[in-house]
């Protein structure tokens, strides 16, 4: 402990001429960006559904604009992002040739929202305005490759850093020049959506909030339903507490102006200590004040990000408190193997503090272990938290997507990943190395996908399925998932050709609560379709679809029941390694309607499905394969690194809550 206060403490001091002064917050007012705001309303999309479409999308996209993609020598900037969401190439870097490599979507998106870091939006601007004439700062943000520890510890500390050499004093000029970047940003989000009655494409107005602080990570991607949005994003620079930028952003947008609205989506709480899903309301003493602040909480963040290329944070094997057996799926791209590692020096890890003063203990990024930093685990913390203050503040809805650092939303097929991080992990070499001296290593992966079920593919129309949490996660495959719940389902749903318009009239789908109450068990509709893939990367049939029930016992403890309910987990289908060739069969589609026997109608309890394929290689299995046999790293062999992978989809849960 004492290491890691002398370490803060030390990178403090080296920061030097540091701005601490808060913006006028009139300065977020809401203003009217949008490059249609005078035209008639959009026409209703030819492919529109009441039963709706799975929309498959990208929220969690970095550019050039980001300093950590720029200094790994990125150059795609916003427009080129959505051009390779949508099916154009970009070119990244490889050496010093920062256009060496040239790169293209195997299928375009639906949707997409570019999410760069606001923190340094304006320092970026007028460091390139003032080229060689910059302050000392400046110096400091272009140089060297990778991330920069005197910038990290601006996103770390517990107080508003920034550079009065560059900013000011009061740090307006810094201010006036994020909103530059921020309108750019809007415009070029306006270019590339699509209004006509074809809704191929849509674009949403997004950021990142990249709070670090205390060195755990407390991400989140904003998003907006438009393009009337706060006249600057609110950084961690700007609102050190992410209560703080919900405040901002509810007052601001959603009830400072009728057209505004915007919900935020964390991502990553498999490295954030177990502080993503605390439930210790620092600064909020009485009850009441706790209910405010979960309530605002679920307004801004319906739903959670449950994977992206640091890795699966859906749960975790042998974490203390959970009870209920091993779940094997559990182990599944995880990125924070490595991180505990390179920074403890050993894979055993210690239980995260939880007693006095535990908001303030500094980490050096992962470096504890907690079940509030995995998403299961919260779902059924939210249930115990519900019971206490009367609101669960984790009612979470499900998605996944890329964290691309090198513009590629929807970046994911394994068969041919280019890395996400530039000359991070530009080479096959690099990528498939495992070890923290590689940026790019191993322990990375190229991420997922967010499913929405939604009527067209618009904006409002995925705002609102966002809204309403009907929602999927993808670790990159695109299944589709359909999961409702009801008292009355009738058996025979899976064989009815009218099963989904049925199923919403008898019962609620993923995101939603189990409606009114009864003495019965519940039964739930589960389905899936396996994605068939393209031409040239053919999808993988599912193996089987589980559901896993969440509740809490007497004692406090999580408790957790893992049901297959469709397909065969025992279906023998794997795969020769010696070519990556799959090898059994598996289904085009699941589907059963499943009642819970151990149903107790005065327990809270949270379900969702997941939707899991054949075993598949591994993009580092494959990338070894291609490299020279007398080539190859030692880590190809290394049984640290799985060479087989599993995809799935996850849904949404819906809820139980007794009268």
């Amino acid at each position: 402990m004492k290491n890691r206060v002398a370490i803060i403490i030390l990178g403090l001091a080296l920061l030097g001429g540091c701005g601490t002064e808060a913006p006028p917050e009139t300065v977020f007012d809401a203003v009217d960006l949008r490059a249609d705001k005078h035209k008639q309303p959009r026409p209703r999309c030819h492919q529109y559904s009441e039963q709706r479409n799975a929309y498959f999308g990208d929220l969690h996209v970095h550019t050039s604009v980001s300093n950590d993609a720029w200094s790994f020598d990125v150059r795609v900037d916003p427009d080129g992002a959505y051009g390779y969401a949508f099916g154009d190439s970009v070119k990244l870097p490889l050496g010093d040739d920062y256009a060496a490599r040239e790169v293209r979507i195997d299928r375009p998106l639906d949707f997409a929202g570019v999410t760069d870091h606001a923190e340094f939006f304006g320092e970026a601007e007028l460091c390139k305005e003032q080229g060689a004439s910059a302050p000392e700062f400046c110096q400091v943000f272009g140089s060297g490759a990778g991330r920069n520890p005197k910038l990290v510890m601006r996103i770390t500390a517990p107080f508003q850093l920034r550079p009065k050499d560059l900013c000011g004093a009061d740090g307006k000029l810094c201010g006036a020049a994020a909103e530059t970047v921020w309108h750019r940003a809007v415009a070029t989000a306006e270019r590339w959506n699509d209004t006509t009655a074809d809704c191929k494409r849509t674009t949403f107005v997004a950021y990142e909030y990249s709070s670090f602080r205390m060195g755990s990570n407390l991400h989140r991607n904003v998003i907006f339903r438009n393009a009337v949005v706060p006249n600057r994003p609110i950084s961690y620079l700007d609102a050190i507490r992410e209560w703080d930028m919900w405040r901002l952003l509810k007052e601001k947008c959603i009830d400072g102006s009728d057209l505004c609205d915007v919900l935020a989506i964390p991502h990553n709480s498999n490295i954030s200590n177990g502080r993503m899903f605390n439930v210790t309301y620092p600064g909020a003493n009485s009850v009441e004040e706790q209910v405010a602040r979960a309530k605002l909480r679920m307004e801004i963040e319906p739903i959670i990000e449950i994977m992206q290329h640091k890795g699966d944070s859906e749960c975790r094997n042998g974490l203390n408190g959970v009870l209920g057996g091993v779940d094997e799926l559990c182990d599944f791209e995880k990125f924070e193997n490595l991180a505990f590692t390179s920074i403890t020096g050993s894979p055993e890890v210690d239980d995260c503090y939880a007693g006095p003063l535990s908001d303030w203990v500094p980490h050096l990024g992962p470096s504890c272990l907690d079940r509030n930093s995995y998403v299961r685990y919260a779902l059924t913390e939210g249930l115990k938290e519900e019971a206490r203050i009367g609101v669960n503040p984790f009612k979470f809805g499900i998605s996944a997507s890329t964290d691309t650092h090198n513009g590629l939303a929807g970046g994911v097929q394994e068969r041919n990943y280019p890395g996400h991080l530039g000359n991070g992990d530009a080479t096959e070499r690099d990528r498939v190395r495992y070890t923290g001296e590689v940026a790019g290593n191993t322990s990375n992966g190229p991420g997922g996908l967010i499913g929405i079920w939604a009527e067209e593919n618009t904006r409002d129309s995925l705002f609102d399925g966002m809204r309403r949490k009907e929602v999927f996660g993808t670790s990159g495959p695109r299944i589709q998932p359909r999961f409702f719940g009801g008292w009355k389902l009738p058996k025979d749903l899976c064989s009815d050709p009218a099963m989904v318009s049925k199923a919403y009239a008898s019962g609620v789908p993923m995101g939603a609560d189990l409606p009114g109450k009864s003495s019965a068990s519940p039964t739930f509709l589960v389905s899936a379709a396996a994605d068939a893939g393209s031409a040239e990367f053919p999808g993988m049939p599912l193996q089987q679809l589980q559901v896993i029930k969440g509740w809490y016992d007497d004692n406090g403890d999580h408790q957790q029941r893992v049901i297959t309910v469709a397909g065969d987990a025992n279906n023998g289908a794997t795969v020769n390694l010696d070519s990556c060739a799959p090898q059994g069969e598996g289904f085009a589609q699941l589907c059963s309607v499943w009642q819970d026997p151990d149903f107790d109608a005065k327990q809270r309890a949270v379900y969702y499905l997941r939707a899991v394929e054949n075993p598949s290689c591994r993009y580092s299995a494959w990338q070894c394969l291609e490299l020279p046999e007398n080539e190859r790293p030692a880590d190809c062999a290394s049984a640290q690194v799985p060479k087989l992978i599993q995809e799935r989809a996850w849904s949404s849960p819906i809820w139980y809550t007794p009268s």
